[in-house]
């Protein structure tokens, strides 16, 4: 009988013991994948010039660009919150009415993002945030022999709004997508009416930098796309528009675009090899879907 009831007592204080390292250690749950959504865009259209430093006339003609746009999921809220990067580069050459006078435009520009996206039935998804970026440029009219150039700088901070559908075109997965972005504040370049650089040069430097706002600056970017789903590859067709008006120091400047959209984008995974492949229960956030 004693040696029951001491077996007793040893088997209750047993279960109150600390646990041992002897026991496996519960593993930590992964973080959710978070592929880049990369893309290579090409578009060319019509272009639609006019810039009174240089010619009172409107000068139309041909439009191509060439942009690169990265996606992702960001790490403290990926389910919410989206980044977007985008790099692009645009070439403009325009003639005006008389068909005797060529004008270019080259514009270099990059913007850096954020946007809240809301998931909802049947594949959409709609996304509101802000981003900010620089645009730098020049408009060459050869026919001005003593100042031929104009150059355009702006830094802008910007809305942004998105609305996407996922859906199934027989067995092809398809992505239509529609942003647009305009800026709200930020600040431009622009020299004085009549004035040479070379005196700009010579420190003449009055009134170049101008607060931006939508009385003297409106600029709107839309695209629309559709990628379609052909293997690793998605390919992108597309349109862009785009509308840049200034008007200061009684300079006043318009560039329109139309363009079409032919592209390729698809996701990259980027995986810690110390970490080792992950487990198929791990979460999978893509950007666009």
């Amino acid at each position: 009988m004693l040696r029951k009831l001491l077996a007793a007592i040893l088997a209750a204080g047993a279960a109150w013991l600390p646990a041992t390292g002897s026991e496996p250690a519960a593993e930590a749950p992964q973080e959710p994948l978070r592929p880049v959504n990369s893309a290579f865009m090409l578009s060319a259209g019509s272009s639609h010039l006019a810039d009174t430093y240089l010619t009172p006339l409107k000068y139309e003609g041909w439009n191509a660009a060439f942009r690169y746009e990265r996606m992702q999921a960001m790490k403290f809220n990926p389910d919410r919150w989206r980044q977007q990067l985008k790099i692009g580069v645009e070439a403009n050459g325009a003639e005006n009415p008389a068909r005797n006078a060529t004008m270019y435009y080259l514009n270099l520009a990059a913007y850096w993002g954020m946007v809240h996206v809301w998931k909802l039935a049947q594949g959409f998804q709609l996304g509101l945030g802000g981003s900010t970026g620089v645009d730098l440029g020049v408009i060459y009219n050869g026919r001005n022999g003593n100042n031929p150039a104009d150059a355009k700088a702006d830094w802008t901070v910007n809305v942004t709004g998105t609305a996407a559908w996922r859906f199934r075109m027989d067995r092809m997965p398809v992505t239509l997508r529609w942003q647009s972005t305009i800026p709200v504040t930020g600040i431009f370049f622009s020299p004085q009416y009549d004035e040479l650089y070379y005196e700009i040069y010579l420190g003449n430097r009055s009134g170049l930098v101008q607060g931006a706002w939508w009385g003297n600056f409106f600029r709107w970017n839309n695209l629309v796309t559709a990628d379609l789903g052909l293997g690793p590859w998605d390919l992108r067709l597309g349109f862009e528009s785009s509308v840049l008006s200034t008007k200061a120091n009684d300079i006043v400047t318009r560039c329109y675009n139309f363009s079409f959209v032919v592209g390729v984008s698809g996701n990259w995974f980027s995986l810690n090899p110390r970490r080792g492949l992950p487990s198929p229960e791990t979460r999978i956030i893509y950007a666009l879907y």
